[in-house]
């Protein structure tokens, strides 16, 4: 079932894997969930970024909007919309917005516990 983006809340986005975000907060939105995982919205302002952190779950980024500076297992790259990365399970990875930055982040299988708060 689609929830409407109208009754979707933005939430604070200040931890990652129980860690602390690097230069401020960001915020998500909880898009969709089913048995086998869901998807977020994320978004990052300029400046703000995880710590290096790795889960039990893959993840998959679409960046919608902005510039984002990552590294998946040591392997840097920047994500601009339209691009895509895999963050897979249990290999650290990191990313900052270098400007506003908004994406769409898939989890799967469903995380043991929240990942992100």
């Amino acid at each position: 079932m689609m929830g409407g983006m109208e009754e979707q809340v933005w939430q604070p986005l200040r931890t990652v894997e129980g860690l602390p975000l690097h230069g401020g907060e960001g915020r998500f939105r909880q898009l969709e969930r089913a048995a086998s995982g869901l998807a977020y919205l994320i978004h990052y302002p300029a400046g703000v970024a995880s710590p290096t952190h790795a889960h039990d779950h893959d993840s998959i980024v679409y960046v919608l909007s902005g510039r984002l500076r990552g590294a998946v297992d040591g392997v840097e790259a920047v994500l601009e919309p339209g691009d895509s990365a895999l963050h897979p399970r249990g290999v650290a990875h990191h990313v900052e917005a270098l400007t506003d930055s908004m994406w769409v982040e898939f989890k799967s299988p469903l995380p043991q516990r929240p990942p992100i708060a």
